[in-house]
């Protein structure tokens, strides 16, 4: 940077502006603080890749599909890919905290947008509370390991969901470089742990452990199910797209090689397994010693994916509550979830709401421990795969209507749509098939959701229909001197006019 245009940029601070500063409606998130490693750090963490990697290869161990099987799972990967690239469409375009909640509102209207934030919530709740109280078990598992003590009762399990509530709630709270930094911290060390055991696993052909449930569908299709559900969350660096440094590159990218990297490890667990090798981490996490690994192996196994559980947790915490964040801020759901820690720059009152309803969940899911967990899943994979879908269906009509729509992206927008929709009546058939109720209901209501949403807001919060979809905009603070003065028009929308106090400038003419 040549002295002059610092100088130009000091000029800019000191000069009194010529109308009244304008910031983006997501200013008070704190604006251009994360770097590209927190981004991939925070996708990285909601997926949780290293408990993915560890129930693939249960799978694929237990009913053994060969090549055929690994073959499911890249090809599953490619289509989450896909789904990334229709992603892309808006990340390259614009920054916003809502994520795919606020780009569906660039491209449908409001009743698909409430949609979309009704099975995001589903989608990231659901997450987040199977994944607080596998936390809280497996941490009770290492315990019981160093102790010597038999497996705990569900009262320690749980005190110890509610312990690590807290501790989630503290951390996200704390701040989001904070957070994102520590977790990919973690979860990097449980990746590592984990490739390393399959690698330097002995070959053996074991059985299955005794605690693997029938799968609900034939083994492809589940094991195709299983991925999209184990990448769920590879988006979630889209919620920080305000608080990111250069954020139509760096989410960019991010949300484009989060699933290729994911998509590869599992590829490994999967070939690990078919192998011989992923079997001996399976048989150390499930059966423990009793599968004949060592104390130290078990212990190691299980250290990984408590650390991969957290981090999940985390990254489920960080994404949610900025969903709600910008709900409230448009009036969609209270405002109060609109506010903003002062010094930390977090939404606490989202995060607090968002983590009650984890733990409170995860204390339920851990009393229902011996229930079937296959409809819960499948409620959860509902409110996923109908976001991914009306994503891509929505970036259809956003380029077609900027004008900037090619053959490639039709294609691709239109492929995964068509999938995410013959997926979510796959599953509804077969969730009636199996009387699994619980799942064709919940597409029902996440369908339903946009249209009775809309019709209670335009009764009690009409004002709020017309803000849906916001996103970060330019400031007054981005502007150097003589580019213009940012005001708004009527409709209270930002646009930069000419400086009146520019000599070289011809006026207010707009730019």
């Amino acid at each position: 940077m040549t002295t002059a245009l610092l100088a130009a940029i000091a000029r800019s601070h000191d000069a009194a502006p010529a109308h009244a500063p304008v910031r983006s409606p997501l200013h008070a998130l704190g604006r251009r603080q994360l770097s590209p490693i927190d981004l991939l750090g925070q996708s990285l963490s909601t997926i949780a890749p290293a408990t993915g990697m560890v129930f693939i290869a249960l799978w694929m161990s237990t009913y053994r599909p060969g090549i055929v099987g690994v073959a499911a799972i890249a090809g599953t990967t490619a289509v989450v890919v896909m789904v990334a690239v229709c992603i892309a469409q808006f990340t390259r375009r614009l920054a916003a905290a809502g994520s795919l909640y606020s780009f569906v509102g660039q491209g449908l209207g409001v009743r698909a947008t409430l949609a979309v934030g009704a099975a995001l919530v589903l989608g990231y709740l659901g997450i987040s509370i199977s994944v607080l109280a596998q936390a809280a078990h497996s941490l009770l598992t290492l315990g019981a390991l160093v102790t010597g003590d038999g497996r705990p009762g569900t009262a320690a399990w749980l005190a110890t969901i509610v312990l690590l509530a807290g501790v989630v709630g503290v951390v996200t709270v704390r701040g989001v470089r904070f957070a994102t930094r520590s977790i990919l911290v973690i979860e990097s060390c449980s990746l590592a742990l984990l490739v390393t055991l399959m690698i330097a696993a002995p070959v053996a052909a074991t059985d299955a452990p005794s605690t693997v449930p029938d799968a609900p569908v034939s083994v492809l299709p589940f094991l195709a199910m299983l991925t999209v559900l184990s990448m769920a969350g590879f988006e979630s660096a889209a919620f920080f797209g305000p608080e990111s440094k250069r954020p139509l590159v760096t989410v960019t990218r991010t949300v484009l090689v989060s699933p290729i990297v994911v998509g590869a490890l599992f590829v490994f667990a999967a070939w690990a397994a078919m192998s011989g090798r992923g079997a001996f981490v399976v048989d150390a996490y499930f059966e423990g010693t009793a599968s004949g690994a060592s104390a130290g192996v078990v212990f190691a196994v299980q250290f990984g994916m408590t650390c991969s559980w957290f981090a999940s947790t985390l990254g489920c915490a960080q994404a949610g509550s900025r969903l709600l964040y910008s709900m409230g801020l448009e009036g969609v759901l209270p405002r109060r979830l609109s506010r903003v820690q002062p010094r930390f720059r977090t939404p606490h009152v989202a995060v607090v709401a968002f983590v009650a309803a984890g733990c409170a969940g995860a204390s339920c899911y851990a009393l229902a421990a011996h229930a079937n967990s296959d409809t819960y899943d499948g409620v959860v994979e509902v409110g996923l795969v109908a976001a991914y879908t009306l994503v891509a269906a929505a970036s259809l009509h956003f380029l077609s209507r900027i004008g900037e729509s090619t053959v490639l992206t039709r294609v691709v927008a239109a492929f995964v749509t068509a999938v995410g929709t013959g997926l979510l009546v796959f599953i509804a058939v077969d969730s009636a098939v199996h009387r699994a109720w619980a799942v064709p209901l919940s597409i029902v209501a996440v369908g339903a959701s946009g249209v009775v949403w809309r019709r209670v807001l335009q009764r009690v919060r009409p004002r709020s229909l017309d803000s849906v979809g916001v996103f970060d905009s330019v400031e007054t603070t981005d502007l150097l001197p003589g580019s213009g003065t940012i005001v708004l028009d009527d409709s209270g929308r930002a646009r930069i006019v000419a400086d009146p106090h520019d000599p070289l400038a011809g006026g207010d003419a707009p730019r």
